[in-house]
């Protein structure tokens, strides 16, 4: 057969969803491989706790922050550095789904630059959210928030698309409310945290920066302004 007739059964991911789910998936394995002491030496058994007091995010640290005027680097980068550090293997296994599913479909219409900004700044967004209508004890980790970003900005794809062929909206919002009505349903039965806090505003600012992001959104944006 032709090689230029060939067509993959599965479409190539594009790289930088390949290098977002090694990244997470590569931290994670020092982690697991540190603490059975396969890798690393004594101190890896404690490499995941010191990472967590290093790149987490702590909602009170943001407060005081936000009192003082004190913007240090160190605590500003935590709001980008969390999604990276991982409670537990099964976590980030479920986070590197969802960037593989959803990642792959927004990368191919929004284009890898605008994918790595809604991943970083849906993450900075959901912890943003999470600080400011919390007061949490606990420190936020995991790549969920910057997930459901990813979430957002599909969201916003069926959104756009029910909107030019006059169908209802609202059917777009239904991954969503599915995903939380399953953690919703989750706390109740197992406890929980309130990181779903995080994990819905990192989904609003994924949805509100596909305005401005999707191809030809910030130009759309322009013409609207212009006509009224």
């Amino acid at each position: 057969m032709s090689s230029e007739h060939y067509t993959p059964a599965v479409n190539p991911l594009p790289p930088v969803v390949m290098a977002l789910v090694l990244f997470v998936m590569g931290i994670e394995l020092a982690f697991t491989l540190g603490s059975r002491g396969l890798v690393g030496g004594p101190d890896a058994v404690g490499w995941r706790l010191h990472a967590i007091d290093s790149y987490s995010f702590f909602a009170g640290q943001f407060d005081r922050m936000l009192e003082t005027g004190d913007w240090r680097i160190d605590s500003l980068k935590r709001l980008v550095t969390y999604p990276f550090v991982s409670g537990t293997f099964t976590q980030a296994i479920f986070v590197c789904v969802f960037i593989l599913a959803m990642g792959k479909m927004v990368a191919e219409v929004f284009g890898s630059i605008a994918m790595l900004l809604i991943f970083a700044l849906s993450g900075a967004g959901g912890a943003l959210v999470y600080a400011l209508l919390l007061n949490p004890s606990h420190p936020l980790i995991g790549g969920f928030p910057p997930v459901y970003g990813l979430i957002g900005a599909f969201t916003w794809l069926l959104w756009r698309k029910l909107s030019l062929v006059g169908e209802n909206q609202s059917r777009a919002f239904q991954l969503i409310a599915v995903l939380m009505g399953i953690q919703l349903l989750f706390g109740l039965i197992f406890g929980g945290t309130s990181d779903w806090v995080a994990d819905l505003g990192g989904f609003a600012t994924g949805f509100g920066l596909s305005f401005f992001l999707a191809p030809g959104g910030w130009a759309r944006i322009v013409s609207r302004i212009r006509r009224d």
